[in-house]
């Protein structure tokens, strides 16, 4: 009968000494080159993906803002005088005015955004950079387009109340032009709400949220009498808008 190996005899074991040196760094010199293997790994891994994903967001609105600025650059021109010198007629009446406005503001409004997440990061705040473009991404990029629905006919005031309530009659005469303008109108709070609120990121939600601020514009319009037809066919378009625009931000919405 073998005895069985036990203590140092047994096999597989190393000595003590090696042992211990394998399992901790007993030595400076050993503890010195385990943290500068430690940093080099961790220089080496890449980017965080939500990092990547907001450098790619930003990236989008500057371009986007840029190419429209420049596809748009001669009309646009056409208000900059009224509207750098403070003037509202020419400059806030005017769908070129408030398209300027709205590409002239792109920058302040990326400061602010900078520094509501500054602000929040050093509260401790988780995801401050992504709450920050996502509110101020909702009100700029909403309020210059629901100005231009809101901005008057000739005959407001004057005129009767229209609407029209049979879906799909009104399409025909929108053009690309208005179709485009109603698609893009709600897309803003559409994409950045869910990402802000988590109650919003939902598919059926997002669709609401745009039908519902489509409902209120149009009623504004009627009640108001601003020479506008009052119509279902601007929410159904409005709603799909909307709808596209948060399916493209899914990737993003908050859970929970």
């Amino acid at each position: 009968m073998v005895a069985p190996l036990v203590g140092p005899g047994r096999a597989g074991a190393l000595p003590a000494g090696l042992s211990r040196a394998c399992r901790e760094p007993d030595t400076p010199l050993q503890r010195t080159l385990l943290l500068t293997g430690r940093m080099n790994d961790e220089l080496s891994l890449p980017a965080p993906p939500r990092r990547i994903g907001r450098i790619l967001l930003l990236s989008l609105v500057v371009l986007g803002a840029g190419g429209a600025a420049f596809v748009l650059r001669r009309p646009l021109m056409m208000s900059a005088p009224r509207c750098t010198a403070g003037r509202w007629h020419g400059c806030l009446d005017t769908f070129n005015g408030v398209v300027f406005v709205g590409l002239a503001t792109v920058p302040p409004a990326l400061l602010v955004a900078a520094a509501l997440a500054h602000r929040r990061r050093a509260a401790g705040v988780a995801g401050a950079w992504r709450r920050s473009l996502a509110e101020v991404g909702m009100v700029h990029g909403t309020v210059p387009l629901v100005w231009l629905t809101m901005m008057p006919g000739g005959g407001a005031g004057t005129v009767p109340e229209r609407v029209s309530l049979v879906p799909f009659r009104d399409l025909e005469t929108m053009g690309a032009l208005g179709i485009a303008g109603n698609l893009v109108i709600f897309a803003a709070p559409a994409f950045f709400a869910p990402i802000r609120f988590a109650a919003l990121a939902t598919v059926p939600r997002v669709l609401a949220l745009g039908a519902g601020c489509s409902v209120l514009v149009e009623t504004a319009q009627y009640v108001l009498r601003l020479d506008r037809v009052s119509s279902v066919d601007d929410v159904l378009v409005n709603a799909t808008g909307a709808l596209l625009a948060g399916l493209a931000s899914r990737r993003w919405w908050r859970s929970g």
